[in-house]
């Protein structure tokens, strides 16, 4: 066994390490945003490719682990783990454990999150590393790169414990160091990625050093940081971090029009994915589209559009529809180009300026600064063709604004069950249409395997 572990960790590091150290290991990194191969072993002793390996861990969210809009991102898999969307595949296939509640510590797709999640995050501290070390690089260059970094290492960590729970909290590439990690308790996991965020948000300035939101910026930074304030309850925090985004309207306005929320030109965009080759638009629109019913993979519940009020534009402008005559099925349709349309008309937005909004609201609601909660929840109703909201008691605003976070981040990256999750509403809204469901359900088993080649992270999540 102690042989068998000692490979696993060996190939994993090279698998880690190969494109960032040897020549031709494969067409990894990015240069900006086109795809290129690494040419030469120091890549820290050049710009272009210390940049291209700090450019290709967004490559990674975007097509293969977390915000990936494929089959294997979190848009889907916590879509069809909530109440959010219908699955309409194969059975026993692992999607289908997902939709059922039926994953057990030998998931594939449990594993999966896990072990790509850490490995962009290893690939994050080689860069570091890199960076630290290297003699050639200005001052400047180190800064920005080392601030994107730490973001994006925040914010798989970020995942990580809303998916998990307790987690190891790697900050080496030494994979003696990481192979016998204990699992971190939550509370101090973010109180780690927050001391990234801030060192991050020093790091980096307010203006896009990309002409297309496509590499963070200091204010990228702090709607991570709004977020995570709002899920641990800092609410003054939670409200500043968002203030400082919306009140920034040179670079951020809300879209005055729904149906151009999603373009590449928003200015709601905060930060967002180009796709990998130009023309292409973004793998949600691939993933979520269907023509024919019934759906071929998943289709949004019923109840989603069925809450939506008379003249919700988001009804018409986000949601698309197919009949069979007898049976009308429904899917996301923010992003309406599934093909190659000549020029890229649509990136797959991470961060937008409607969240803060919500994000915002809820944190003054509960200081009880009901008229400027909802004064936030209206400006995003208002948007969206609706009237003011008739709430008037904190716990009625709340509520809204719970029920506009649903109608407004429905789809992207996982929102209804992290709501669902933080708020201690997941067994109540999902036990009486979850069959398989359990309340030990709002954490994923950690990986059988890993907890096979390091015993320090042990105990396993209850209930697996």
């Amino acid at each position: 066994m102690k042989k068998a572990i000692h490979y696993h960790i060996k190939k994993y590091i090279y698998l880690l390490l190969c494109p960032l150290l040897f020549l031709g290991c494969e067409d990894f990194l990015e240069a900006e945003d086109p795809l290129g191969q690494l040419n030469s072993p120091l890549v820290f002793e050049d710009e272009a490719t210390a940049t291209a390996a700090v450019t290709t861990l967004y490559a990674k969210l975007r097509d293969e682990v977390l915000l990936t809009g494929n089959t294997q991102g979190l848009g889907l898999l916590m879509g069809i783990y909530a109440d959010e969307m219908d699955y309409y595949g194969f059975g026993g296939e692992p999607l289908d454990s997902f939709y059922q509640h039926q994953v057990f510590s030998d998931d594939v797709i449990a594993e999966n999150l896990w072990t790509q999640s850490y490995a962009l995050i290893y690939m994050g501290n080689a860069i570091l590393e890199g960076l630290e070390t290297s003699q050639i690089l200005s001052a400047e260059s180190k800064a920005q790169l080392r601030g994107e970094v730490l973001f994006i290492r925040a914010l798989s960590y970020f995942y990580l414990v809303n998916l998990y729970g307790d987690i190891p909290y790697a900050i080496t590439t030494n994979y003696e160091v990481n192979s016998i990690l204990s699992r971190m308790p939550a509370s101090q996991v973010y109180e780690n990625i927050v001391i990234d965020l801030n060192e991050s948000k020093t790091l980096l300035g307010t203006n896009y050093i990309s002409g297309e939101r496509t590499r963070v910026n200091s204010m990228g930074v702090s709607a991570l940081l709004a977020r995570i304030y709002l899920y641990t309850e800092q609410w003054n925090a939670a409200e500043m971090e968002a203030s400082a985004v919306i009140n920034n309207t040179s670079l951020y306005n809300l879209e005055t029009e729904v149906s151009n929320e999603f373009l590449k030109e928003s200015p709601s965009a905060i930060l967002q994915f180009k796709p990998k080759t130009e023309g292409n638009n973004t793998l949600e629109a691939s993933t979520f589209i269907f023509t024919a019913g019934p759906p071929p993979l998943v289709s949004l519940e019923p109840q989603l559009i069925e809450g939506m009020e008379a003249d919700d534009q988001r009804r018409e402008q986000w949601i698309g529809e197919v009949t069979d005559g007898s049976q009308t099925w429904y899917y996301p349709n923010k992003y309406q180009n599934n093909s190659n349309t000549g020029t890229s008309m649509e990136y797959s937005i991470v961060f937008r300026i409607s969240e803060q909004y919500l994000i915002r609201a809820e944190a003054k609601a509960k200081l009880g600064n009901l008229p400027d909660a909802l004064e936030d929840l209206n400006t995003i109703r208002n948007r969206a063709g609706l009237m003011d909201s008739e709430a008037t008691t904190q716990n009625e605003i709340l509520e809204a604004i719970f029920q506009e976070r649903y109608h407004e981040l429905f789809s992207e990256f996982g929102h209804r069950w992290f709501d669902l999750k933080r708020l201690g509403l997941a067994n109540e809204i999902l036990a009486p249409i979850k069959p398989g469901w359990k309340p030990t359900d709002v954490l994923l088993p950690i990986p059988e395997n890993e907890l096979l080649m390091n015993p320090n992270l042990y105990p396993q999540n209850p209930g697996y």
